[in-house]
C-alpha cells in the first residue's frame, strides 16, 4: 500500500490509460471490466482527483491522469527489470550490447539462425558506440568495435576483417587502377579505426582527394555506396548483404593493396551469472562467422581458450 493506494488499482489504471479502454484493461489483466472500474474510482476517490474523462462510449485521462501515467508507466519497467533480473527466468534470457553497424549489418541478419538452433532462448540487444562495463547486470555480453580492455572478461576476437573500396557496379566501370579514385567522391566512415588515408598510404598514393562525404556509421557509408553516392572504403564483413546481392562490388580486387585487421570482438564476464548463455552465444557466432568468412582472405574468429575460463 502507498499511502493506502492499492498497487493493484495503480496497474489497472496503468492499464487502462495506456489501452484507452476499461474493458481492453480487464482482457489484459484477466478481470471485469465493472472490477477495474471499480479500481480506478477507489484510486480516484484515495487521490482525491478525476483521472479519466467518461462518457458513454469513450473514456479519456485528464491532465492528472496523463502526469500519473507517466509515473506509473516508468514505475512498472523499473519494477518489471528488477523481477527480471532476479527471476530464475532470467537464465533463458540473453541481453547483448552491440557496436552499431555490427548490429545491423552481421549480427541481425543472422538472430533467426540463433534463436531456431537454440529454442526457449530470448534475445535483447541494444546498440551503442558505448562500451559494456557489465557492472549493473544490465548486459550480459558485448560486441565491441576495437579491442576492449579487462583481466575479468573473456575477449574473442571475431576474425579478421579486409577493407577495401566497394561501389556500385556502374561507378566501378570507371575504377581500373587505385589512382582513378583521385577523381571519384569518397565516402567517408568517422568513428572506423581504418580510414582512407591509411588506405591511400598503403597503395602508394599520398593525400586522399578533398571530395568527399562523411558519416559517422559504417552502416550508413555502406548504404550511401549501395545508392550511387561514391566509395566507401568498408569491411568486407559488415557489407557482406550488399556484395552478395549484387548492389556492391570491389573494384580493385586483386590491382590493390587492401588492409586487414580485427574490427570486432565478443566480451563477456568470466564470473558473470549469464556466463553460460554468453559462452553458447559465443560459440555459435564464432561458428556463423567462420562459415561466412570461409571464402574470404583472413583467418576464421576462433574461442581463445587461455583466456577464457572453464565454464
Amino acid at each position: 500500500m502507498l499511502n493506502g493506494i492499492s498497487l493493484s488499482s495503480i496497474r489497472a489504471f496503468e492499464s487502462a490509460a495506456r489501452l484507452g479502454s476499461f474493458r481492453a484493461a480487464a482482457d489484459e489483466l484477466h478481470l471485469s471490466a465493472s472490477a477495474v472500474s471499480h479500481a480506478i474510482v477507489k484510486l480516484e476517490r484515495a487521490l482525491g482527483t478525476p483521472l479519466f474523462e467518461r462518457t458513454t462510449r469513450t473514456v479519456r485521462l485528464t491532465i492528472d491522469g496523463q502526469t500519473l501515467l507517466s509515473h506509473a508507466s516508468n514505475a512498472f519497467e523499473e519494477l518489471r527489470c528488477g523481477i527480471e533480473l532476479v527471476s530464475s527466468n532470467r537464465s533463458h534470457l540473453l541481453r547483448l550490447h552491440c557496436a552499431p553497424s555490427f548490429a545491423a549489418q552481421v549480427l541481425s541478419p543472422r538472430l533467426p539462425q540463433f534463436l531456431a538452433a537454440n529454442p526457449g532462448i530470448e534475445v535483447r540487444l541494444a546498440a551503442s558506440t558505448t562500451y559494456v562495463r557489465f557492472v549493473d547486470g544490465e548486459f550480459d555480453a558485448d560486441i565491441i568495435y576495437g579491442e576492449p580492455q579487462g583481466d575479468d572478461l573473456v575477449i574473442i576476437p571475431l576474425g579478421t576483417e579486409t577493407v577495401t573500396p566497394l561501389c556500385t557496379p556502374d561507378l566501378a566501370q570507371g575504377i581500373h587502377t587505385p589512382r582513378d579514385l583521385l577523381s571519384k567522391v569518397l565516402i567517408r566512415s568517422d568513428n572506423k579505426r581504418l580510414r582512407w588515408p591509411d588506405w591511400f598510404e598503403a597503395n602508394d598514393l599520398g593525400t586522399p582527394p578533398i571530395q568527399s562525404v562523411s558519416f559517422d556509421r559504417s552502416f550508413l557509408a555502406i548504404d550511401a555506396a549501395a545508392n550511387g553516392l561514391g566509395v566507401a572504403l568498408e569491411s568486407t564483413r559488415l557489407a557482406h548483404r550488399e556484395l552478395k546481392s549484387g548492389k556492391l562490388v570491389a573494384p580493385l580486387t586483386g590491382v590493390a593493396r587492401d588492409v586487414h585487421y580485427i574490427g570486432h570482438y565478443l566480451a563477456f564476464p568470466k564470473s558473470g551469472s549469464q556466463r553460460r548463455l554468453a559462452r553458447r552465444f559465443a560459440e555459435w557466432l564464432t561458428a556463423a562467422l567462420g562459415e561466412a568468412q570461409a571464402g574470404e582472405t583472413g583467418t576464421a574468429p576462433a574461442i581463445d581458450e587461455a583466456n577464457s575460463p572453464v565454464l
